[in-house]
């Protein structure tokens, strides 16, 4: 490790390319935490998304027209407005209305931006898993659900444990792409103060007067996350689709 910073501080000394994340103990710290904050908010993202994807896609059924129309208009105003407004919306006007605690001698809302990015976003990228797993419920044959009725399935059951294993496989692809877009998106949270990569770079650059650096960095570090999610993704694909259906 120490070879490691030496390396990068030679390369300053000589060059004047300042990766100080790499040779200076406390910006390591700092761009540690953030790497692990970043991670943390983007499987949070994912994993919230997905939930709200599949609720909602299974409420686009639901027999209520009350409900029916909510989720057309849940569907509606998230797709249809800035994912950035969203999250300014949530932490500045929802989070007005979150009870608050003594944090010692301040109040502290009871969910912090990090809880604000993740509900903003997980409901952004929620509203188009929506309409991606509406699409492979869709392709489910009508024969099947019948089937599973049949057999004394209830409507909740028969989409839990038969539609959607089967739409989940058509959903792969468009899936993917969303949550690639949703993993990007959350560069996004940086406008709250949540300290994730964009910001803490952006603290580190200010700091130390290396925006050049620090953005090769951080093109560096999404990617990749991109290609990992990708990978995975793909993996999973492969995994799950059926001989002779599809591809």
């Amino acid at each position: 490790m120490e070879l490691f910073a030496d390396f990068f501080r030679n390369l300053y000394d000589t060059t004047g390319w300042n990766f100080v994340v790499f040779y200076d103990n406390d910006e390591w710290t700092r761009f540690i935490d953030a790497i692990w904050t970043t991670v943390k908010l983007i499987v949070a993202c994912l994993i919230f998304s997905l939930v709200v994807g599949v609720i909602g896609a299974w409420a686009q059924g639901a027999k209520s027209k009350l409900v029916r129309y909510f989720m057309a208009g849940y569907i509606q105003f998230f797709r249809n407005t800035p994912p950035f407004v969203q999250i300014l919306f949530f932490y500045f006007v929802l989070g007005n209305l979150v009870p608050t605690y003594d944090a010692g001698g301040y109040q502290e809302s009871y969910i912090s931006s990090f809880g604000w990015a993740v509900i903003s976003l997980g409901f952004f990228a929620g509203s188009f898993n929506v309409e991606i797993f509406r699409s492979g419920i869709e392709a489910v044959p009508t024969a099947t659900v019948e089937a599973a009725e049949a057999l004394g399935y209830s409507r909740l059951q028969a989409y839990m444990f038969v539609v959607l294993p089967l739409a989940f496989r058509v959903c792969l692809p468009a899936l993917n792409n969303n949550l690639v877009n949703l993993l990007k998106t959350t560069t996004l949270a940086y406008g709250i103060a949540v300290p994730e990569m964009m910001y803490t770079a952006n603290q580190i650059w200010s700091d130390n007067v290396n925006v050049g650096e620090m953005m090769m960095v951080l093109f560096v570090f999404y990617i990749g996350l991109v290609s990992i999610l990708v990978w995975g993704m793909s993996r999973w694909e492969n995994a799950m689709r059926i001989p002779g259906y599809g591809k």
